[in-house]
């Protein structure tokens, strides 16, 4: 037989899902692992869905996406961070941003251009630059600066073949928020260097510790960010599929374009739901936010208590505790942790080589689980 794809082959199975699959086969295990919200999406929304399959609702839409839903989330970046684009011409629907992520990176690159992506960073951005014909280069961030990212070291990091930045904040697996003074020297690097800007804001309404700072309304960003976001996380929608791109006009035709021969629309029940989330779920987002938020503050607390140092996640529902003082790395410590104490977390490692030394944990899990994982937890640790 013919070889396969040999990008493809060459990439590695989820570092992630390996934990979650082999944590699914045991009893009694708290997983920690896969970011997914634990609440069930809002009931308003759910009515929304069931209206729209009840008096069906069931074609496709037209390949942007409804207009009413991009008239929506532009009023929304509007409202919230005076980001203005064009419903009609600057912003399209995708089923999920995992899609559009791919339908940015397909359409800004050409075979062998470069990638800046800061690391720890989830796990898809390099697979998916790869699969699109680039180039992913990973630079680092340090825990000891909140992860920040640092225009130097990227500035180091470009060559000739450099062709866009990709970067996510709030931030999977660290929780990081970017500030924004490191935003604006990161659009000041690309104003210098011509490069687009890759901002994936999945996040943005999970930020605990300050405002959310959209790239794309950032001066001089706008004509070179293609911004990502959705409704999988702040809305508890993962498994309906939604989420949309809004960059300029030329970025964004070529979006649709490739949209329309691959996945064509995203399904017409959930882009309705999605209007129903951006018009009434105000108040169920604020409460779900708020539970996040007191998890967050008290797993935090927990995981310093029982001896594991964690810079403070200002965004998102991941902590990212350092597990250097177990003198285990985090691949062996997370394996331990599971079969012995079963609790499953994801080692840093598999977010680059700026995670090793540290575990993803989140904390989008009932309280009384998040206390009992931190007691198996703090017992590990006294065991070793």
């Amino acid at each position: 037989m013919k070889p396969l794809n040999e990008v493809i082959a060459a990439c590695p199975p989820s570092g992630i899902r390996r934990f979650f699959d082999i944590a699914a086969e045991m009893d009694d295990v708290i997983s920690l692992g896969v970011g997914e919200p634990d609440f069930v999406t809002p009931w308003r929304i759910r009515e929304a869905g069931i209206y729209a399959l009840e008096h069906g609702y069931t074609t496709y839409t037209s390949n942007a996406g409804l207009p009413r839903l991009r008239e929506l989330i532009c009023a929304d970046l509007e409202k919230r961070y005076d980001a203005r684009y064009s419903p009609a011409t600057e912003c399209l629907i995708t089923t999920g941003v995992s899609e559009g992520l791919d339908l940015a990176l397909r359409v800004l690159l050409n075979p062998g251009d470069e990638v800046i992506i800061p690391e720890p960073c989830y796990v898809a951005y390099e697979p998916c630059v790869a699969f699109a014909g680039g180039v992913p280069v990973r630079v680092p961030t340090s825990w000891e600066d909140d992860f920040a990212i640092r225009a130097d070291v990227v500035a180091a990091a470009i060559t000739p073949r450099t062709k866009a930045i990709l970067i996510g904040s709030p931030a999977n697996p660290t929780g990081a928020v970017q500030p924004r003074e490191a935003l604006e020297a990161l659009v000041r690097l690309a104003q210098e260097h011509d490069l687009y800007l890759i901002s994936d804001e999945i996040y943005d309404r999970l930020t605990y510790t300050g405002a959310h700072t959209c790239l794309g309304a950032l001066p001089g960003a706008r004509e070179r960010t293609v911004l990502l976001g959705g409704f999988s996380k702040a809305q508890a929608m993962t498994g309906w599929r939604v989420g949309w791109i809004c960059a300029p006009e030329a970025v964004a035709e070529l979006c649709v374009r490739v949209h329309q021969y691959t996945m064509l629309c995203a399904p017409h029940i959930s882009q309705l739901a999605a209007v129903e989330a951006l018009s009434a779920a105000e108040d169920d987002v604020t409460e779900m936010v708020a539970d996040y938020d007191r998890r967050r503050r008290v797993f935090v607390k927990g995981l310093r208590e029982i001896g594991l140092e964690c810079p403070e996640p200002g965004g998102a529902f991941y902590a990212f505790p350092s597990i250097r003082s177990s003198g285990l790395d985090s691949e062996t410590f997370a394996e331990r942790l599971l079969k012995e104490h079963s609790v499953a977390v994801v080692p840093g490692s598999v977010f680059g080589a700026s995670g090793e030394g540290h575990i993803r944990c989140s904390y989008a899990t009932a309280l009384p689980l998040l206390e009992e994982a931190l007691d198996r937890m703090g017992r590990f640790l006294r065991s070793l």
